[in-house]
């Protein structure tokens, strides 16, 4: 699989999103095929392995430490902190964004137990605490650099001018943010940002949180839990009127000789040489279709094709609740 950059790092241009096997799409998936899968990556060329603190609170780290710990030394290890599982009042865990550097430091530490490894390769400050100023929590990130407990470090869903305030404190190799044919907001002024000053943009959620398969079709059938729910456009007349783009894209994906998933990530990956793909999945089959992807080259009549059916629009919804899109710090379109 071709190469990308991200600081003194080459990882594959379709790396890999852990969450989903543990976290934010319903049930996760049994421990025996969430390990398979993770295996069968490594095996297909996968070279970056994307975690969190956040995700099962916890126990998606500690499944990479298990399954992929006695492989460490072949893949780049993506983490992130600032936002983790603390215990509330009933003493379950709760989604808490803390930017503060002795949290960081903590979370951090925590990482790395789970992980059963002695250092995070590529560590992202999941989101900014807007109580923190970033260069206290990015000042915080670079002492752990300096301890030899991280290699290079990132953010995630970050504006372009915060961008720039953190990369005066300590070099930022990746900025993580979700991009796909129906959320571009990166296109803005993050994109060019990340060029100019030598950092890769991550891009999750590269299938529009699986709208993109084409597998979508009943937004109801969604399981408790499922974090789509709560996003206005996998909500009644929002995902109705979304689901009326989907025939001229599988249309556009014929003609390209791929599947609409190839197509999608396909599409990201032209973005930019500096731009890597970061699905998930908990299938093989979708993993192996997935990473076909980075083989799919896309010409300019196809790029045009996309651009003109599926953009800020003609898509139907905010890609986030009022709430949770106070908590990011990203630009929005007007």
């Amino acid at each position: 699989m071709q190469g990308r950059r991200i600081g003194p790092f080459t990882v594959s241009a379709v790396s890999l999103g852990c969450m989903n096997l543990s976290h934010a799409y319903g049930t996760p998936p049994p421990p025996g095929q969430a390990q398979a899968l993770l295996l069968r990556a490594l095996d297909l060329g996968v070279t970056m392995f994307d975690t969190a603190a956040l995700y099962g609170f916890g126990a998606n780290e500690t499944l990479l430490g298990r399954v992929l710990g006695p492989h460490r030394e072949r893949f780049v290890l993506a983490g992130k902190g600032g936002m983790a599982g603390v215990a509330g009042p009933d003493g379950a865990p709760r989604r808490v964004i803390d930017g503060r550097p002795e949290a960081i430091r903590r979370n951090c530490d925590d990482s790395l137990r789970r992980l059963q490894t002695d250092r995070i390769d590529l560590y992202f400050l999941h989101r900014w605490d807007k109580r923190v100023p970033i260069e206290d929590s990015v000042g915080a990130m670079a002492d752990l650099v300096r301890a030899g407990k991280v290699r290079a470090l990132g953010l995630s869903e970050v504006s372009a001018a915060t961008l720039r305030r953190a990369h005066a404190v300590h070099p930022i190799a990746a900025v993580q943010s979700e991009y796909s044919l129906w959320s571009r907001n990166v296109e803005i002024a993050v994109l060019q940002a990340c060029r100019d000053i030598g950092a890769a943009l991550v891009a999750f959620s590269p299938l529009a949180r699986g709208f993109l398969t084409g597998m979508l079709r009943d937004a109801a059938a969604l399981p408790g839990g499922d974090i789509r729910r709560a996003m206005p456009r996998f909500q009644s007349g929002n995902f109705a009127a979304n689901l009326r783009l989907l025939d001229g894209y599988a249309c556009i994906a014929r003609d390209a000789g791929c599947s609409m998933a190839q197509l999608a990530i396909a599409w990201v990956l032209a973005r930019g040489e500096h731009v890597v793909a970061l699905p998930g999945t908990t299938r093989i089959a979708h993993l192996e279709e997935n990473l076909g992807a980075h083989a799919t080259v896309l010409d300019a009549g196809v790029l045009q094709r996309l651009d003109a059916l599926i953009s800020r629009g003609s898509v139907s919804g905010a890609r986030y609740s009022d709430a949770t899109q106070a908590e990011i710090d990203t630009e929005e379109f007007g």
